[in-house]
């Protein structure tokens, strides 16, 4: 019996920021309904992964599929249409505009081949959004901003999320609040890829996982078997 094809499927992935090579030939996939880390050390690549996936890294050679469509050669704002959302390590929010407001500019009409979010729906998924409507972006705490950011981009309906640092700089019960809605995001059948270095949170969401060091896939396997695996926690994750 064939494997399914993946929804994103990345190969020999090369990336660069000016003349200093970051990527060198990651290979990657994610499948419908899956959540992936990409994980590793501080300047290990993750964010560059996530980066050059949704187009922001102008240098990059290699293979992204998504959904049949080859990304490798496409801006940002084609790849958002296909339907990748991207949530940045720095949030982004606009801190002027109310929580309400900000959730009506990530709006976009809904897909037969992805789940469908609405306001109603998102409260229910971070229940302290529900909270403060009318609460100006700017007068959030981090982890609210992180929450609305997440949902401002499932607002959009994508089939696929790029979390880039979901748990960082947020409170602990904000961290757990925000493992729940990835779980909840997946049963609803959105595939997720984070980079995350909180090996706790990376257990709590994710289904498999991809260790970079340098720019380089070291492991790739299960959560558990990461866990069982000390000699390449200790290699490539501990500080």
């Amino acid at each position: 019996m064939n494997a399914p094809v993946p929804l994103l499927a990345v190969e020999s992935l090369c990336a660069w920021y000016g003349r200093a090579q970051i990527l060198y030939d990651v290979s990657l996939q994610v499948r419908a309904g899956e959540v992936v880390a990409l994980m590793g050390r501080n300047g290990a690549g993750k964010s560059t992964t996530i980066k050059s996936i949704i187009g922001l890294v102008e240098r990059r050679r290699g293979s992204i599929r998504f959904g049949g469509s080859e990304l490798i050669a496409q801006q940002p704002h084609a790849i958002s249409r296909l339907g990748i959302g991207y949530v940045p390590e720095d949030r982004r929010i606009f801190t002027d505009l109310t929580v309400a407001e900000n959730l009506e500019v990530g709006r976009r009409a809904p897909r037969s081949d992805a789940p469908h979010w609405t306001v109603e729906r998102l409260f229910d998924l971070f229940p302290n959004l529900r909270e403060m409507p009318d609460r100006l972006g700017g007068r959030m705490s981090g982890g609210e901003q992180q929450m609305l950011t997440v949902a401002r981009t499932l607002m959009g309906n994508p089939r696929l999320v790029l979390l880039d640092e979901p748990s960082e700089g947020v409170a602990p019960v904000i961290v757990e609040q925000m493992a729940n809605s990835i779980v909840e995001m997946k049963r609803q059948g959105l595939s997720v890829l984070l980079s995350e270095q909180n090996i706790h949170f990376a257990d709590l969401v994710s289904d498999r996982v991809y260790v970079l060091e340098k720019g380089q896939v070291r492991f790739t396997g299960t959560m558990s078997e990461l866990d069982a695996n000390e000699e390449v926690r200790r290699a490539y994750l501990t500080v």
